[in-house]
């Protein structure tokens, strides 16, 4: 390689690398959180501040059409054949679908998020919201047969899984102390605005 050419090539190098350098970045970005999990701890106006259950403070703008759903527990008997529900499952040790919570929806939210989706509850978690189209009462639990519009998925729930359904609910419920989940989304600002909030009843953990 002549001198000349290796002048000019040297540059070239150290821009490809601040080029490659700066994509790697970019693309390790953790992705903006849709969601917060946690406990209120102070409501100002419309900011309330929550303390996820990782440990973060997360200060939220509530908007001003805010929607509050209460969380109440049933019993995993109330899941019908009919029911459409919301189940976040983990893989089995036999390659099935293990129930981790199961949330049924009233008739009015009937179609919500219809479908199957990672989900970040737990690591390998997937949520899917269907029908139950077959419900196999064993020993230590529920096998649903669960279809939505582009499948179906057999998802076993064991007796002691989490089953809960969503109330009406108000602003009310906004206060230090409730367990919440939060819906979030980023404003041009870099502050984050909430509109739905899920809030447990009771002293409930939202288990989803």
């Amino acid at each position: 390689m002549s001198v000349q050419r290796a002048i000019f090539t040297r540059p070239l190098l150290a821009v490809a690398m601040v080029a490659v350098t700066s994509l790697s970045a970019f693309a390790q970005k953790a992705p903006v959180p849709t969601r917060v999990r946690g406990t209120i701890e102070a409501v100002n106006g419309d900011t309330m501040q929550v303390k996820s259950r990782s440990g973060e403070d997360v200060k939220l703008r509530i908007a001003s059409d805010v929607r509050v759903s209460g969380i109440t527990r049933i019993s995993l008997a109330d899941i019908k054949v009919g029911s459409f529900v919301g189940a976040t499952t983990v893989p089995g040790p036999d390659g099935g679908q293990n129930a981790v919570e199961v949330h049924v929806f009233p008739e009015s939210m009937r179609g919500t998020g219809e479908g199957s989706r990672p989900y970040d509850l737990k690591p390998n978690s997937s949520m899917t919201n269907a029908t139950v189209s077959e419900s196999v009462v064993g020993n230590d639990g529920h096998t649903l047969l669960v279809k939505y519009k582009d499948g179906e998925k057999k998802v076993f729930v064991p007796d002691d899984t989490p089953v809960v359904t969503f109330v009406p609910g108000d602003k009310g419920e906004l206060k230090p102390g409730a367990q919440v989940i939060a819906f979030m989304k980023q404003l041009p600002d870099g502050s984050f605005e909430t509109n739905r909030v899920s809030v447990g009843r009771d002293g409930l953990t939202p288990p989803m």
